[in-house]
């Protein structure tokens, strides 16, 4: 996939204008075939070759020779597009702590100013995974006549009092790292990210996930160890992927926006304005989106169905479970 950016002005929910943000995303080249738009989680870029890599491709379920695939990286990533990390014009140096507060709904007015960029009426499938999720289903709420189908993998329409605790928690190693506060330089807080990081981590996965395989071997040792290498092993790689603490707090604060029914009178009226064709999947073992809530709302979408998919690996078994996620975009 070939990387683009343009600028644009993006009126802030929470108040003010981010003049000439910049906007990263990835396309598969010429408009040709279906259009399929994929929204990326937290941590992710605009290249899902990158981060979904059994899924999208040549030849893949999502072929990008077949079909017109794009893929916009959120405002607020380290990534490329306006955030913490880039230049704050009017100090010339990076925003760091002063980038302004952004919400779900300010990425998806991102989200359109590409749309319209490219030239695009109607995307046939719109597919958003985990925070993902929640911009793919304020994006079909906000233009319910552009789509034509909607995958909602591993997400919900309102960010639950759950997975804001798990939030909170991992904005608390950020703070809990002196350094972070100081904003000497885009490198503060690395140490509190990798302990978010590895909080973030338990919650993405599952008890049965992390006997599979953070396991010791049938010894007999003293202090197990090897899960608390891994978890090390995790919060060093985020960091070494370019991800900077102040990226990771304001995407978390974005989180906290998430509300579909906010101005719309309530989460159920704003769900019956989509008009897509929507299929939500929930993977059994997701402590984060489980089942039961994803029951609770797919009901206020016209004619929505819920698919349960079976997997060790908790809210990541929309990364793993290729196979099955597969035959639901080809059906």
């Amino acid at each position: 996939m070939t990387r683009h950016e343009i600028t644009a002005d993006i009126r802030l929910e929470a108040g003010g204008l981010l003049k000439d943000a910049r906007i990263v995303f990835h396309t598969s080249g010429e408009l040709r075939g279906k259009v399929i738009w994929i929204c990326h989680a937290l941590t992710a870029n605009s290249n899902p070759e990158d981060w979904w890599p059994e899924m999208v491709g040549p030849g893949k379920p999502i072929d990008t020779e077949k079909d017109t695939v794009v893929c916009v990286n959120m405002l607020g990533s380290a990534y490329g597009s306006e955030g913490p990390a880039r230049e704050n014009p009017s100090t010339g140096k990076p925003w760091l702590l002063s980038f302004p507060d952004l919400t779900i709904r300010d990425t998806v007015s991102a989200l359109t100013v590409v749309r319209k960029h490219l030239g695009i009426d109607r995307i046939d499938l719109l597919i958003g995974a985990s925070s993902g999720g929640f911009h793919a289903i304020e994006w079909a709420i906000t233009e319910p006549d552009v789509f034509g189908r909607c995958l909602f993998l591993c997400t919900a329409p309102r960010i639950s009092p759950y997975l804001g605790a798990t939030v909170e928690a991992q904005r608390m190693a950020l703070e809990a790292d002196p350094t972070f506060r100081e904003e000497r330089s885009i490198h503060g807080g690395e140490n509190g990210l990798k302990c978010a990081r590895a909080q973030a981590l338990i919650s993405y996965r599952s008890f049965k996930g992390y006997g599979l395989t953070q396991s010791e071997e049938e010894t007999d040792t003293l202090f197990a160890k090897r899960v608390a290498s891994y978890e090390r092993y995790q919060g060093e790689k985020l960091v070494r992927r370019g991800f900077d603490a102040y990226s990771y707090w304001s995407l978390c604060n974005a989180l906290d926006s998430h509300n579909t029914g906010r101005g719309r009178g309530g989460v159920c009226k704003a769900l019956g304005r989509i008009k897509a064709d929507v299929t939500v999947v929930a993977v059994e073992s997701d402590t984060i989106f489980p089942p039961s809530e994803g029951r609770e709302w797919v009901k206020y979408i016209r004619g929505a169905r819920l698919v349960q998919i079976s997997s060790n690996f908790g809210h990541d078994g929309f990364l793993l479970e290729t196979a099955k996620l597969a035959a639901l975009i080809m059906a």
